[in-house]
């Protein structure tokens, strides 16, 4: 795509990966965008502690490039507790305790595969074999869960689902309740694998649909199937 002089400015600020900045350009560029970033320096401004850092935003991005992209996993918001959100849907770092959803996606691992549950909760081992830890809105007030979304950041992962549909091939999507789900619409499902359950959080896990479902086995089954190397999703 051929680009001004300002829309190459803009691009250069933006702190991701080039082969992710120019299939991302397009949604980049958008006036949405530009709302977004008004929205986020008047937050800044206004002395908000928001999360994750600013250089861990994008974090999933650096560590998942496009083109090795295998596997998606895709949460909602970012953690709103200190520490705890790192760019990466439902990772936290080592230190961190892990918030009930991260451990009862550990529990569904350990049922599914026989892995013995993590003591801890960074999920980058993931991140850099190809599963993309994304979350539909990737920043959010300190203890205000929600508070960024409807200011564009979900047009934006519409817009990486999308590239991810139309440029990568034969990739697992796991959607894990409705949130995640309503992104599904962009999925060709003859062309990848989309993988459906209870969002991992107790009150959603415990009514039945999360556990059970066997998502990392069907993920690895899945990639071999059609020639990929699978996850080893035993965090190190």
């Amino acid at each position: 795509m051929q680009l001004t002089e300002q829309a190459q400015a803009t691009l250069a600020r933006v702190q991701l990966p080039d082969e992710w900045k120019m299939a991302l350009a397009p949604a980049l560029l958008s006036p949405t965008m530009d709302g977004l970033r008004t929205f986020l320096q008047g937050e800044y401004a206004e002395g908000k502690e928001i999360f994750p850092p600013t250089k861990q935003i994008f974090n999933a991005f650096h560590l998942t490039p496009l083109s090795q992209v295998k596997v998606v996993i895709l949460g909602q918001d970012p953690y709103h507790g200190a520490g705890q959100a790192m760019g990466l849907s439902f990772s936290v770092p080592k230190i961190i305790p892990k918030p009930p959803s991260l451990q009862n996606i550990l529990k569904e691992l350990a049922q599914d595969l026989g892995i013995p549950v993590s003591h801890h909760g960074d999920l980058t081992h993931w991140a850099t074999q190809g599963v993309l830890l994304l979350n539909a809105t990737l920043t959010v007030e300190m203890g205000r869960a929600g508070s960024h979304q409807k200011q564009g950041w979900e047009e934006f992962t519409d817009y990486v689902i999308k590239v991810l549909n139309e440029q990568t091939d034969r990739t697992v999507f796991i959607l894990w309740g409705s949130y995640a789900k309503n992104k599904g619409r962009f999925i060709n499902t003859s062309k990848h694998l989309v993988l459906t359950a209870n969002h991992p959080s107790p009150l959603s896990a415990n009514r039945g649909g999360f556990f059970g479902s066997r998502p990392f086995s069907k993920t690895n089954t899945y990639l071999i199937k059609h020639g990929n190397t699978p996850i080893d999703w035993q965090l190190p």
